[in-house]
């Protein structure tokens, strides 16, 4: 009895000790269960948050611009005279008006009230026939040209000082050429139109009187013997006698000389030659009977921008011809409205905008890169007196027919992006026709900026095939033969080698490709062609003579470590390619390889180039696929293949027909998680590509990748800024292209595993 009591309670005990383990086994799977869900929705909320966070810093881009009347107020100084030029200063405070009568006044932007009012030193008895503001704007120069022939320069200055916390702006007048006024035309003629550009060194000015062009050039020297420099004048005339000029202007390097008449023929003439102008070409930039009624530098001074009576607005640069040379050529038109074009501002500092003003009173903000219409709406019901857009185009004033100015603030960040400038071909400035071009950023406030992404996504594609090229073949075969055809013990070995390969940084791989397997591949161009070739002769030659061994040597072979013989015989065949690399260029291309793709195929070469990044990338890409593919085929259940076997099958047919089709899902995630790991490459593309982008399929070549680009130039730019922003934009692109192409190698995947289930 005692025993059996015994038995009982140890029976108990061990039954509550079950129920416990029980127990706590289920809160275990319970609490893993719900860390995996919640891990997995982590991932998924933080993949949408990065969607939504790009995509926030994005939109701004594609926003329309706004344009918001602020104050209107009676013309300042309305005693002055009229009104020639309106000007305001970058800080959009103050404003300038130029009157006829000489006379300047700054007065408030936004207020109206007068500040200072300037007198110009006229000589006595003359008076102002034209006027004219220099290029760029932004230096504020003004020149009048006078009725006795004679020319005086003034130039508006902002000086700024702080009463404690408070900015003031003070404006002034100078003379940079002296108060006393230029005499351009010795008859004492009227100077009836005027152009000019005042430099450090030098100083042009270009006047229309009596039906010549005078062209004076100021050339500053510097004494040995004195502090003070010395002005040097040249002269020279252009007889238009019959010729009707309604505008002429001249750009800020004081080379190009352009004289529009009202008919449209516009005279390109090379003025770098002070003594002896030189006409480059003749052109008509309006259809027959049409009438130009506009013209000015758009920034930068590399094109015109000009309206005509149709309500056009086209924009001329100069480009490359046939021979070489410089020639105009309108490289796009804006459509402005079905009235003429009465006056084009292009006062922007840093961009290539421009505001119209037709003979409506309807006033449009462009982008002449993006070929983008900003703002269009109306400001008078009358042909404007004057307007001016503002140096960083966030404002704008006008002087109506009503005699009171109005002045305007624009919402205007981000005109240089559009559709067409990020993804279609454009025609930039300089360049003879429309190209695909990134380049963000240069030296000069005159730059325009390109931001095609094109030759990034095209980079991005391009060193991804590269890689995989290299990288499929040798991941899966190495994977068939190490999961199938290997020996176990062997493959103790070599899987766990190959794999942590996946394992080296990225930036090391980067380091070797770009200072050493660059200039290696330089230097034995046709070693490596002759590597593709040799190796599998040797490794086919060396079989043979396998075979041809008797067979009791050959059965001493261990079944399964065929690769391990196979090593040297890759070595020294690798080693003989690149040993007859040089005397093989010699004797057969007569010089290098290099040149002979130049001089015959007209293929250039590139250093740092895509079969650089081919071979060095594939590298980097090849531990990912081999693991995963290599366990999708070893994974494939035995039963299979020994069915296969026992009914006839040989090993490789078996392979082929059983293992890889049982395998095909595993090998086709492998290839995808391959290529979204080539995609999203940044380091070795950075090191070794030159970062050059260009859309050129030649393996020879370099080339920009969207991660690269954003590595690169994104430490450098300022914070909400266009380019900024653009890089965003570069970033969801790859993005969303990772996601997308995922997803469908996702679809794809799950219908083979569908498909070869049943095997």
């Amino acid at each position: 009895m005692s025993e059996l009591n015994n038995s009982m309670t140890q029976s108990s005990l061990n039954t509550a000790t079950t129920s416990a383990y029980e127990k706590w086994r289920l809160l275990k799977d319970a609490i893993m269960r719900r860390a995996v869900v919640a891990g997995g929705l982590s991932v998924i909320f933080a993949i949408v948050v990065i969607f939504f966070y790009l995509l926030y810093v994005v939109y701004p881009l594609f926003l329309p611009a706004t344009a918001e009347r602020v104050s209107q107020y009676v013309i300042p100084g309305e005693n002055a005279g009229k009104t020639l030029l309106l000007a305001v200063e970058e800080q959009n405070e103050i404003a300038a008006r130029f009157t006829d009568t000489g006379q300047v006044i700054f007065f408030e932007a936004k207020t109206g009230k007068i500040l200072a009012q300037k007198t110009v030193l006229l000589p006595e008895g003359s008076t102002i026939v034209s006027s004219a503001q220099g290029t760029p704007m932004r230096e504020g120069a003004i020149a009048y040209g006078l009725s006795n022939g004679q020319v005086i320069l003034v130039k508006q200055q902002y000086k700024m000082t702080f009463a404690g916390e408070k900015r003031v702006i003070t404006p002034s007048l100078s003379y940079p050429m002296g108060e006393k006024p230029l005499v351009i035309d010795e008859s004492g003629a009227a100077v009836e139109k005027i152009a000019f550009k005042i430099g450090d060194n030098s100083t042009v000015i270009v006047a229309k009187s009596a039906k010549k062009i005078h062209v004076a050039s100021f050339e500053k020297e510097q004494s040995l013997f004195s502090d003070e420099p010395t002005l040097t004048r040249t002269d020279s005339i252009l007889d238009i006698s019959g010729a009707d000029i309604s505008d002429i202007l001249v750009d800020k390097e004081d080379h190009n000389l352009f004289l529009m008449s009202n008919d449209g023929l516009l005279s390109y003439i090379d003025i770098s030659k002070k003594n002896a102008p030189e006409i480059k070409q003749r052109l008509n930039v309006v259809k027959v009977g049409d009438k130009v009624t506009s013209i000015s530098f758009l920034n930068g001074d590399l094109s015109l921008m000009i309206g005509d009576s149709t309500g056009l607005a086209s924009q001329w640069s100069l480009v490359k011809n046939p021979t070489g040379g410089p020639a105009f050529e309108r490289i796009r038109a804006f459509k402005v409205s079905e009235k003429a074009v009465v006056a084009i501002s292009t006062s922007e500092q840093r961009r290539r905008g421009f505001m119209t003003v037709d003979a409506n009173g309807m006033m449009g903000i462009y982008h002449s890169t993006s070929e983008r219409e900003m703002i269009k709406t109306p400001v008078s019901d009358a042909t404007p007196v004057a307007a001016i857009l503002s140096p960083r185009a966030n404002a704008l004033l006008i002087q109506n027919h009503d005699g009171k100015i109005h002045f305007w603030h624009v919402d205007n960040e981000h005109p240089e992006v559009s559709i067409k400038s990020m993804w279609q071909k454009v025609w930039y400035e300089s360049y003879p026709k429309p190209a695909y071009i990134w380049q963000s950023s240069s030296a000069s406030d005159d730059f325009e900026p390109k931001y095609s992404l094109t030759p990034l996504v095209f980079g991005t594609l391009k060193a991804a095939f590269y890689a995989m090229l290299v990288a499929i073949p040798l991941s899966l075969m190495g994977a068939i033969y190490t999961a199938y055809f290997m020996s176990p013990k062997m493959r103790i070995y070599a899987k766990p080698a190959i794999e942590i390969m996946g394992a080296l940084p990225t930036v090391i791989l980067g380091f070797l490709a770009g200072l050493w397997l660059a200039p290696f591949i330089e230097e034995n161009l046709a070693g490596l062609f002759a590597l593709l070739m040799i190796v599998p002769l040797g490794v086919m030659v060396f079989a043979f003579g396998i075979q041809c061994l008797p067979e009791p040597i050959r059965l001493k072979i261990p079944e399964g470590w065929d690769a391990a013989l196979l090593i040297p015989v890759i070595l020294i065949s690798g080693w003989f390619a690149f040993s007859i690399s040089i005397p093989l260029e010699t004797a057969l291309f007569h010089g290098t390889l290099r040149d002979w793709f130049k001089a015959e195929l007209g293929i250039g070469y590139d250093q740092r180039n895509a079969l650089v990044v081919g071979i060095a990338m594939g590298f980097a890409v090849v531990p990912t696929i081999f693991s995963i593919a290599e366990d999708a085929i070893f994974s494939v259940p035995k039963h299979l293949t020994v069915g296969s076997l026992a009914l006839g099958a040989t090993p490789w047919q078996t392979m082929i027909r059983v293992v890889l089709l049982t395998a095909s899902p595993g090998i086709f995630s492998a290839i995808m998680i391959g290529f979204g790991r080539a995609v999203g490459e940044t380091m070795i593309v950075l090191m070794a590509t030159g970062n050059t982008p260009v859309m050129d399929l030649s393996i020879f070549q370099g080339l920009r990748t969207l991660a690269a680009n954003i590595a690169v130039e994104m430490p450098e730019t300022e914070v909400d800024s266009t380019h900024y922003r653009v890089l965003f934009l570069a970033a969801l692109v790859l993005f969303m292209f990772t996601f997308v192409f995922n997803t469908l190698a996702e679809v794809i995947r799950q219908r083979l595993r569908e498909k070869y289930s049943s095997l």
